[in-house]
């Protein structure tokens, strides 16, 4: 994983310094002669490479200098101003050399990356726990989701009994009523004619009570409708039993058998009696008796 982040930065830096050496020596090679302008250009590239080189000796032993990255950065500047201005002043090919001119801040912007990647580096116990953490969390949120899943489609096909159960019951129901209706729109129109309400009642005479002889009583039918609520009957409240009155009770139950009950029993036993008494006065009766 190392290589990945540290062969570009080396092949960038490789290139960028050949280039601009190659550009010194032959743009001022012109104007001086050519070892001047090769020790110009080996300055350049070995200002760079050994500010470089002393970064990385920073970075292996966890330090940093900001002065030391900044003269790294004016190295990479002055060769890529280097670079630019032969461009600029070649009588051809200007655009390609343009084109390579930014060469040596690419070779610094890959060492920057390299040295971040180092700060973030992990182990491989890190990264493995790392990944089974994740996958961990993937499968919970996976079983989250099937378990959500089957709950609404549970709900949906409960929801869905209910309402079909529901729509049967009423349709049972608007067919009786139909049926209902119908039977006893039948009878009342049997009793409103005036035949067949001479021979219901001929029929129902002889079964009717208390009816004065002579009179014909008329035959009603009964009541098919909502009917008036019956109210429950009120309950005597029973009186509640005096201290003493309470403890003869308790002392009676406690001492129906030998050897005698305990609280537990003997409050099962006054209940189930039909006695009503409070928890709190039960327990103070319990006490003054035991």
């Amino acid at each position: 994983m190392r290589a990945k982040t540290v062969l570009p930065a080396v092949a960038m830096t490789a290139v960028s310094m050949v280039l601009t050496l190659a550009v010194v020596v032959m743009w001022l090679g012109t104007a001086m002669p050519w070892p001047v302008a090769l020790v110009v250009g080996l300055g350049i590239d070995g200002g760079w490479l050994a500010t470089l080189a002393y970064e990385r000796r920073l970075a292996a032993q966890g330090d940093h200098s900001h002065a030391v990255t900044a003269v790294g950065w004016s190295f990479g500047l002055i060769a890529t101003g280097v670079l630019i201005a032969h461009a600029l002043t070649a009588e051809e090919s200007t655009g390609a050399w343009l084109a390579v001119a930014w060469l040596p801040i690419a070779a610094k912007a890959l060492w920057l990356v390299h040295g971040l990647w180092e700060r973030t580096a992990l182990t491989p116990g890190a990264l493995g726990a790392i990944r089974g953490i994740q996958q961990e969390a993937r499968d919970e949120a996976a079983v989250a989701r099937a378990q959500l899943r089957a709950v609404a489609a549970t709900e949906e096909t409960r929801l869905t009994a209910v309402t079909q159960a529901g729509a049967r019951v009423a349709r049972v129901q608007a067919k009786t009523a139909a049926t209902l209706a119908g039977a006893w729109s039948t009878l009342e129109t049997a009793r409103q004619g005036e035949d067949t309400g001479r021979a219901l009642t001929s029929v129902t005479t002889p079964v009717t009570p208390g009816v004065t002889p002579g009179v014909t009583p008329r035959w009603e039918l009964p009541v098919w409708g909502p009917m008036e609520p019956v109210s429950a009957l009120a309950l005597e409240s029973v009186p509640a039993l005096t201290d003493a009155q309470l403890d003869v009770l308790v002392d009676e139950i406690r001492h129906s058998e030998t050897p005698a009950l305990s609280y537990r029993e003997m409050a099962i036993r006054f209940r189930t009696a039909g006695h009503s008494a409070s928890e709190v006065r039960l327990r103070a009766a319990w006490k003054r008796v035991v």
